[in-house]
């Protein structure tokens, strides 16, 4: 007999029964709030678009890097499920090779969120398994199939109140003035906005580089090797990214390492880059310089500043030349901030107009450095927990870590950061599910009022989010 696929009304919760009972009545404050997603990298053109989706494996697997990852670590070729450059033919046979480990997931939070998806999404009750796989993928084409599983319906009906994409600086934003036009409409009942996302354009150890500042100066007619040309290309193009209602500009360096140099040292870092050969030091110091530069360019434009670094990105060069980038060998590293950000912060940290959001994938920072930044400058706070760590235990660690020594007013809300559009109900729902149950723990500790319990996970979910996000 096939194991039921269920999900648990507690889940999530404490299994004392006195601190689940409030865990339970905060949650039921917010769990039917709708959702706000500042930063994430599902495509506009997937709401543009409309399409039906294609089919289980074409859903779940070729764009997640979650399960790629695992079924690689377990020894899988990840061309048999599609991974790569070119869909698989037997979307079929894929969807029966991850039904067959779908135990590898037992305990992760990708089978965490899955679960939710399919039990919610699709109504499915029985546990993906070799014998399951087909009747799950024949159960799943039939609500494809059905009108209001489109994109946009899904977005209405989550509901998304706001959702953020990830952009190149030089997109057109097309897509996003066609959405615009639908929210007005009313055929898209939330925002869709872009986000301005440089990294390919500042970091000079990419092959891109010159390709992509080339392009980049000559939109303002500049030469690529003219810096003043560069910046004022920069603010040219987060203009144009504010005026189709992007609230931010997101940073992925390796290192958050800042430098607060004049123009005559920018312009000679800038050359060196520019001319396709940069020395490492120079390469890192342009990088820095720049993150300092994005800082006061964010007072003055007033898009907030997300800080995503500590990754390591392509590992595995085999995996790289065999399936590209965002196939699931980037892997974390360890973070320093309270050195690597004091130019930035001895310079804009004590101003108000900027908002800088610090993520990391390295816990070990939580309370030593992230949290004691925003515990002083009013210009920083604290991200949420993200990919590696956007996990149950380590979103109550992460509370743990930093409410101690920043209480709750600096963190900036739950990120979803996804490309798998149909899991950003079930991330955020287990967000606040995590919130109320950290919360809970604080009330029945004689630590926190339940009506400042109350107080908190609202705002966590709803107002913090679209003040530090400057939402509106």
């Amino acid at each position: 007999m096939n194991e039921p696929l269920t999900l648990d009304p507690d889940r999530l919760f404490p299994a004392d029964p006195q601190t689940r009972e409030v865990a339970q009545e905060l949650y039921a404050t917010v769990k039917d709030l709708p959702i706000i997603s500042p930063h994430g990298h599902v495509s506009p053109d997937l709401l543009l678009d409309n399409a039906a989706f294609q089919d289980a494996t074409d859903l779940f697997l070729r764009y997640d890097h979650y399960v790629f990852r695992m079924l690689n670590a377990a020894g899988i070729d990840l061309e048999r499920i599609g991974v790569g450059k070119v869909p698989t033919t037997d979307p079929r046979g894929a969807w029966r090779i991850f039904c067959e480990n779908w135990h590898l997931l037992d305990g992760t939070a990708s089978g965490y969120w899955l679960t939710h998806e399919f039990v919610t999404l699709f109504g499915l009750d029985v546990m993906p398994s070799a014998e399951t796989a087909d009747e799950i993928y024949d159960r799943i084409a039939a609500r494809l199939a059905e009108p209001d599983f489109r994109p946009r319906e899904l977005f209405n009906s989550f509901p998304i109140a706001f959702m953020a994409t990830t952009d190149d600086p030089l997109d057109s934003l097309d897509s996003h003035a066609k959405l615009a036009e639908l929210t007005v409409s009313g055929a898209i009942k939330g925002r869709v906005a872009p986000t301005f996302r440089p990294d390919a354009y500042v970091n000079a150890r990419k092959p891109e580089f010159v390709e992509k500042v080339t392009a980049l100066t000559a939109s303002v007619g500049a030469a690529p090797d003219d810096f003043r040309g560069y910046l004022e290309a920069m603010r040219a193009s987060r203009a144009r990214f504010v005026e189709r209602g992007a609230v931010s500009a997101d940073f992925g360096v390796s290192h958050p390492r800042s430098l607060d140099l004049n123009d005559e040292e920018m312009s000679a870092l800038y050359r060196a880059c520019v001319g396709g050969d940069p020395s490492p030091e120079e390469a890192d110091a342009f990088e820095s310089g720049m993150l300092t530069r994005f800082a006061g360019m964010s007072i003055d434009d007033g898009l907030v500043m997300t800080v995503h670094p500590g990754v390591f990105r392509n590992h595995s060069t085999a995996a790289f030349d065999r399936f590209g980038p965002d196939t699931g060998h980037d892997i974390p590293v360890a973070t320093e901030f309270t050195r690597a950000l004091r130019p930035l912060l001895e310079k804009y940290g004590n101003d108000k107009r900027l908002h800088l959001v610090l993520f990391t994938l390295d816990e070990t920072v939580y309370s030593r450095e992230i949290a004691p930044l925003a515990g002083f400058y009013p210009a920083v706070y604290i991200g949420a927990p993200w990919w590696f760590i956007d996990a149950p235990d380590s979103i109550l660690r992460f509370h743990a870590a930093t409410s101690e020594v920043a209480g709750f007013s600096r963190l900036s809300g739950f990120i979803d950061d996804t490309r798998a559009f149909l899991s950003i109900p079930a991330r955020h729902d287990m967000n606040r599910r995590l919130d109320a149950a950290f919360l809970a723990r604080y009330v029945r500790e004689g630590r926190l009022s339940l009506s400042s319990a109350r107080h908190w996970i609202h705002r966590l979910t709803d107002e913090q989010p679209r003040e530090i996000f400057r939402l509106g």
